[in-house]
């Protein structure tokens, strides 16, 4: 399967994402629905993010809806066999600080 996100500026190797937690959208980035997917724009960084699927898209705009990531990937359709990619491109989500951990319960 090919990468289900595209970002424009390399992320920081040492950015650490946690699919057990809780995740949000950072509040100062667009999300812009595309046929293909989705653009992310973060106004803070100016940093542009290609979803390249609605499924991936799916999980973005549902990670507040959900007590953790995990729980999003698998409220958007997808099993255990199908997480790793999808866990794979929260996780560069995360170091580029497009999505970040929610605070609070």
């Amino acid at each position: 399967m090919r990468g289900l996100l595209t970002v424009a500026v390399p992320a920081p190797a040492e950015a650490r994402f946690d699919p057990e937690l809780g995740w949000r959208l950072h509040p100062q980035v667009a999300v812009r629905p595309e046929p293909f997917g989705a653009l992310l724009y973060h106004f803070g960084t100016r940093k542009l993010s290609f979803l390249k699927n609605r499924t991936i898209l799916a999980v973005v705009q549902s990670l507040d809806h959900h007590p953790d990531a995990r729980s999003a990937c698998r409220a958007a359709g997808l099993d255990d066999t199908q997480l790793a990619p999808y866990l794979k491109a929260l996780g560069v989500l995360a170091a580029s600080n497009m999505v970040v951990p929610r605070e609070g319960p």
